[in-house]
């Protein structure tokens, strides 16, 4: 059975000051939302929720970042989330993505979903085939 992972940046922040110790990161916000929602409500064995450092997105002022990957489907990277708003419709959103087996979901049911993100589609890897070996 495929294993789908929900990376999530736990560092990300909707605004450029710094983060004060008292106070959890935009990131790891939503992180707690998706694991309380994903055991409540949506679980499953085909999904890991794993927290990550920065993902390099360039965003770290304009919302959360998450990446859905699995080795036989497309990866989607999805900013602009909002901590607080996110977390349903993401989990709805991977809950398409497991069934579907392919993995490809359409923008318009994307934006439905996540309507203040912003998302790219990574093609799946395919394998080299070294015609030589044959």
């Amino acid at each position: 059975m495929t294993k789908h992972t929900l990376f999530v940046c736990k560092t990300c922040n909707s605004s450029s000051e710094e983060v004060s110790k008292d106070r959890l990161s935009d990131g790891t916000r939503l992180l707690e939302q998706l694991n309380t929602l994903f055991s409540e409500k949506f679980p499953s064995s085909q999904l890991k929720i794993q927290p990550v450092g920065c993902m390099w997105a360039c965003a770290c002022s304009q919302g959360c970042v998450v990446a859905v990957s699995s080795s036989e489907k497309p990866t989607y990277f999805i900013t602009d989330l909002s901590p607080d708003e996110s977390a349903t419709g993401l989990l709805k959103f991977i809950q398409l993505y497991i069934r579907n087996g392919k993995g490809v979901i359409s923008y318009g049911k994307l934006k439905k979903l996540l309507q203040s993100a912003n998302f790219s589609q990574i093609p799946r890897i395919i394998p080299f085939l070294d015609e030589s070996a044959l």
